[in-house]
């Protein structure tokens, strides 16, 4: 599932790509071939102990302008002046 669906369904999306969106992002398999490619985007990515890539969900939406959850407005905290 795409995360605009899973979002609309009522699923959050997962924080990290899964293997599979990041191939389809990289159009490579090897994870040496997508650290290249990644860097190349400039998408930030961190290797984890046993050599696969972690990259965050977020940070790629936000590189390719796919709008997030609205930003959530502070509560007005001053008092009603007009009421008194």
């Amino acid at each position: 599932m795409r995360p605009a669906l899973e979002t609309q369904l009522g699923h959050s999306p997962a924080m990290f790509l899964d293997r599979n969106e990041l191939a389809e992002l990289t159009g490579r398999c090897r994870s040496a071939a997508q650290a290249r490619a990644l860097k190349a985007m400039g998408i930030e990515h961190r290797l984890r102990p046993n050599g696969s890539i972690v990259v965050l969900r977020a940070h790629v939406e936000k590189l390719f302008g796919v709008a997030s959850m609205p930003e959530r407005r502070l509560k007005n905290t001053e008092p009603d002046w007009s009421a008194i």
